[in-house]
This record gives C-alpha cells, sequence and structure tokens, in this order.
C-alpha cells in the first residue's frame, strides 16, 4: 500500500472595492492541495489568476452555468460556485485523485449540492453528451502538455458546437525551458462561437484586476486554437 500524500489547505481571500460590475465585498475560500506526482492538484498560479477574474466578473457570472475542465483544486469553479454560478467541476474520468480533490473542495467550502464528474479530454462520454446546457467553459492551465493540445480543443469545440452562445475562459502560463528565464501569464480570453463562425475576444483591459495583459504577439498556443477553432 502507497503512503498517503499530504495534504494541506491554502486560503484566499479575495477583496474588491469596486469592479467592472459595481459594488464591493469580500470572498474567502479554502482549497485543498495534495503534494503528489500528479500535478493536477497542486495550485498553479494560473488558478488565482482565473479565481481573481471570477471574483472581478462576480456579477456577469451569476446564474450562469459554469463547467470547469481539468479542475483538479478547483479554485477558479469554487470561486464561480460561491460568487452564484451553477458549477461543474469536471476532470480526467480516470483521475480518481483528483475527482476525490474537486469533492474535498466543494465539501470544506460547504458546496455540497456542485456535482464533480469524469471527463477525459478527447473522448465524447456519456456524462459529457449528457451536460445540460453550458454558459462558460473554465479552463486554468489545461494547456500544460502539449500532447493533451488536440484531446483538450476537441473536447471544447464539441461543447462550443452544443452550446453555441457559450464561452471559453482560460489562463495558461508560458513556459521556457531556458535556465533562469521568466514566466508570463497571459489570459487569451472569451473564445466564442457567433453563428457559423468562431470569434476570439482578446481581453486587453486588465489593469483593474491586477493582471497582466495579452501579448501581441501570438503564441505557439494561441496561433494553434486559431487554426483549430479557424478564427
Amino acid at each position: 500500500m502507497s503512503a498517503q500524500r499530504p495534504l494541506s489547505a491554502k486560503r484566499f481571500v479575495f477583496v474588491e472595492e469596486s469592479s467592472s460590475d459595481g459594488g464591493a465585498g469580500c470572498l474567502e475560500v479554502s482549497i485543498p492541495e495534495v503534494l503528489d506526482p500528479e500535478y493536477g492538484m497542486y495550485i498553479w498560479p494560473c488558478a488565482v489568476v482565473l479565481a481573481q477574474y471570477m471574483w472581478f466578473y462576480r456579477s456577469t457570472v451569476r446564474g450562469k452555468t459554469i463547467l470547469e475542465i481539468g479542475a483538479g483544486a478547483s479554485l477558479p469553479g469554487i470561486v464561480a460556485a460561491k460568487c452564484g454560478a451553477k458549477v461543474i467541476l469536471s476532470d480526467g474520468a480516470e483521475l480518481q485523485n483528483c475527482l476525490d480533490n474537486c469533492r474535498r473542495s466543494c465539501q470544506i467550502n460547504n458546496l455540497e449540492d456542485v456535482p464533480v464528474i469524469g471527463l477525459t479530454w478527447g473522448q465524447i462520454s456519456p456524462d459529457l453528451v449528457l451536460l445540460p446546457k453550458i454558459d462558460i467553459i473554465l479552463g486554468s492551465d489545461v494547456f500544460y502538455e502539449p500532447e493533451d493540445f488536440e484531446d483538450i480543443v476537441t473536447t471544447i469545440f464539441y461543447l462550443m458546437q452544443k452550446n453555441p452562445h457559450a464561452l471559453f475562459w482560460t489562463t495558461y502560463q508560458e513556459r521556457r525551458i531556458t535556465f533562469l528565464s521568466s514566466s508570463s501569464f497571459y489570459l487569451p480570453l472569451n473564445f466564442r462561437q457567433q453563428g457559423s463562425s468562431q470569434e476570439s475576444v482578446w481581453e486587453q483591459n486588465l489593469s483593474a484586476t491586477g493582471l497582466t495583459n495579452s501579448p501581441k504577439a501570438k503564441t505557439p498556443l494561441e496561433l494553434l486554437l486559431q487554426k483549430l477553432f479557424r478564427i
């Protein structure tokens, strides 16, 4: 029997004196984190960026049906649920530890009514087909392993074809395999479908949230998304 991995919980407090939606408020959540080689259960910086975005646009997400893919620790989805969204958390159907961690996140934050389902990228499973109408798809740092990119985009493309008005909000980190090099956080947001064509909206005015603007130069990931979505 393998040794149980260390479990800890991180506390996040979101405070906003003013937002694009108006109003002030404070939200505190606790997220369990497992120090495990399955890195999907670690709270990566991209999750914090996307969670902050959820909080900043909390009035926008309220009442929306939101699916988080590759949820792992589930910070963005938990924040969205606390802001009044109807959230569904998902991770790979074969990743039972990650799914259990999603359930722990819900329990710690008193969100017992948030469903957790297994969705394997690239597979059209019954759970994927039977999803309700989705308004927003969240993906925090899901573009991590290049060999997974095609499967991820296949799943997102299926969801957006089924939900023509859905938005795909994602954060990712551009990682350079260079010693002592810096990493940049970009926020390519609001991939959406309009009619029969795909349109991408790059968020440019994020200074109020403390997030980094999307770069003018296209990254390899952006080019891949543009090609596959025919933007």
